[in-house]
């Protein structure tokens, strides 16, 4: 029964959107996170490390925050995956060029698949970088993410590549979120256009405040 449901265009729609909503939820919470770095090295420290007490004495060290990486990894596997076969099954049903050559469809949506190809090279290369510190630019300080964040943000490569996947970020979460919504049902005529505002505001509010923080280092206002 799982496989049926995975193997229909239908069902691969929907573990898009429900994978993206979960990772959309992740975003935003993390974004708040982000922002404290604009309170001090002992407010951003702090909040990294409760993120791994969270849930003690129930769980052990770090368990929860092991938890929500496993359900992300799960969350970009299968959107990545389904993405993927979508695609070709795509290109299989229209092997041919279509004969109008004008695009008919937003930069977003056109720009869908290399965003998305953009924003997995940039997930690899922001773990390298402030979680394992394999690909840090300075000397990476395990439990110190303040220090560490003002390491990467310090070099102009590291401001280029984060800004330039959080553009691509806020342009799939502008026509993902929609597409979602679509998906899973909740769209209609009464709703689309409060749902493309819903989509446009989460885009631009991700975009900035996440930008917000290499800007910060850059002006000086975060140091």
């Amino acid at each position: 029964m799982t496989r049926t449901v995975w193997d229909s265009s239908v069902g691969k729609k929907t573990a898009m959107a429900v994978s993206g909503l979960i990772m959309l939820m992740y975003l935003v919470v993390h974004m708040f996170g982000n922002l404290k770095i604009f309170f001090g090295s002992g407010d951003f420290n702090h909040y990294a490390h409760w993120l791994r007490t969270l849930g003690e004495p129930f769980l052990h060290y770090e368990w929860a925050l092991w938890i929500i990486r496993v359900v992300l990894v799960v969350a970009v596997v299968a959107h990545a995956t389904a993405a993927y076969q979508l695609s070709r099954r795509d290109i299989r049903a229209r092997p041919n060029k279509y004969v109008h050559k004008k695009p008919r469809s937003s930069y977003a949506t056109r720009t869908m698949r290399w965003g998305g190809i953009i924003l997995g090279l940039f997930i690899v290369w922001h773990i390298l970088d402030l979680t394992t510190g394999t690909a840090h630019p300075g000397g990476f300080q395990p439990g110190h993410p303040y220090q560490n964040v003002i390491d990467t943000f310090s070099t102009w490569y590291g401001d280029v590549i984060y800004i330039v996947a959080m553009l691509a970020l806020g342009l799939h979460i502008r026509h993902g979120f929609w597409s979602a919504a679509q998906t899973l049902g909740a769209g209609n005529r009464t709703r689309d256009r409060a749902l493309k505002t819903i989509a446009d505001v989460l885009a631009l509010v991700l975009t900035a405040g996440f930008i917000s923080v290499p800007v910060g280092v850059m002006t000086g206002l975060v140091s």
